[in-house]
């Protein structure tokens, strides 16, 4: 499924909103499913060797060498403060766009690209506070159940960016 995924990927990246619909890359972090704007991914590849970098933050996981391009790892497990697992044959990095930078986010698995008509984003309740709140977009009605919308540019806050960058600088 992974390998029909990443050719879907990089076949609709260029897709992401035409008339009133938009695409999403799905994917699941701890039973929950979230979903991110499909021009946002640039890929998506298994989860391998990882260099860890002293301190930095523990979400920042390290970094990876993807094609002599050196990229750092958040784990969004850790990054929205849910517990460490450890990873199985479905953990997958995906490699996204996030401020004009590239980086790469660990999660539990990758579902599926979803083609979404604008009627079915709705905003998050005002009632949703606390951690996480600034990067949730909306919520996506689906058949029978919820998908979160993310928006991954706001992931990372601008000390949290900075410690990226540090962790770069020492690559």
């Amino acid at each position: 499924m992974a390998v029909t995924l990443e050719a879907e990927v990089g076949q609709q990246k260029g897709l992401g909103q035409t008339r009133g619909t938009a695409q999403l890359v799905s994917f699941r972090l701890a039973r929950e499913e979230y979903g991110i704007e499909i021009t946002k991914v640039q890929e998506i590849i298994l989860l391998g060797q990882i260099t860890r970098v002293p301190q930095t933050p523990d979400f920042i996981k390290g970094l990876i060498n993807l094609r002599s391009t050196v990229i750092p790892v958040v784990d969004l497990r850790l990054r929205f403060g849910l517990a460490a697992e450890e990873s199985t044959d479905e953990t997958r990095i995906m490699v996204v766009n996030v401020g004009g930078k590239t980086l790469g986010v660990i999660v539990d698995a990758v579902s599926e690209v979803l083609r979404v008509s604008q009627e079915q984003i709705v905003p998050p309740p005002p009632t949703v506070v606390g951690v996480g709140h600034e990067y949730l977009t909306g919520l996506v009605k689906l058949d029978n159940r919820l998908l979160i919308l993310l928006n991954i540019d706001k992931i990372l806050d601008q000390d949290e960016a900075a410690a990226v960058d540090a962790a770069m600088a020492v690559a």
